[in-house]
């Protein structure tokens, strides 16, 4: 039985503003104990970003689907799991999500709030890095909702960590997660002028995601 509406878009809203905490704060954490070290700043950033997501997928999963992410609700709005309403629904709480879990990093971390980062992401390889990121992320979705449905959060949190590390962009995947990070001048961060070339390749990789699943589902009827 599916939660009420309003349960659904409070858990896609908390679930994403705890992602962004986690993954800017561990950010930050890493930096300030690898004492220069970026690899062992990664290292953290990236085992707490996979233990945070299998949390969140396992808890919010039942009550939203646990998207966190505009370009996975716009997958499922294509398979029809969700209504076109619902679909901006979750993507503004997503936003939202995403820009609250920044502020509330930095006020743990007493940083200034508003804040926009420097660190330059940009450049063809950083974008062959995000669509790959991005099909890899959704493929693993939606493959595993077909063929190990309850191992959903595990694969997810796998593949996110490995990404971090595989890929050269570090596995943003998700343009709420990037706007976000925008607004962090910290380990995770990203300048805002970049911005727009990373959710273009999202887009990309999301557009064929969709094509694939239209055809899957053509092939296979429910």
């Amino acid at each position: 039985m599916k939660a009420p509406i309003l349960q659904r878009i409070a858990a896609e809203f908390a679930g994403t503003a705890l992602l962004l905490a986690i993954v800017v704060g561990s950010g930050i954490m890493g930096e300030m104990l690898a004492g220069g070290n970026a690899a062992i700043a990664l290292l953290g950033n990236s085992i707490a970003t996979g233990a945070g997501l299998y949390v969140l997928i396992t808890v919010l999963g039942p009550i939203s689907g646990a998207h966190f992410n505009p370009v996975v609700s716009l997958t499922f709005w294509r398979t029809g799991e969700l209504s076109l309403t619902l679909l901006a629904a979750y993507a503004a709480a997503q936003l939202c999500g995403g820009v609250i879990g920044v502020w509330l990093t930095h006020a743990m971390f007493d940083l200034p709030l508003l804040q926009y980062s420097t660190r330059m992401r940009s450049g063809v390889p950083q974008w062959i890095s995000e669509c790959l990121a991005t099909g890899v992320l959704l493929a693993t979705i939606h493959l595993g909702l077909r063929n190990a449905a309850e191992r959903v959060p595990l694969l997810v949190a796998l593949i996110v960590t490995a990404g971090y590390w595989f890929t050269a962009s570090t596995f943003f995947a998700n343009p709420a997660v990037t706007i976000a990070r925008a607004l962090s001048n910290t380990f995770t961060g990203i300048q805002p002028a970049d911005v727009a070339g990373f959710i273009a390749a999202q887009i990309v990789a999301c557009a064929v995601a969709c094509l694939w699943l239209r055809r899957g589902s053509q092939d296979h009827p429910r």
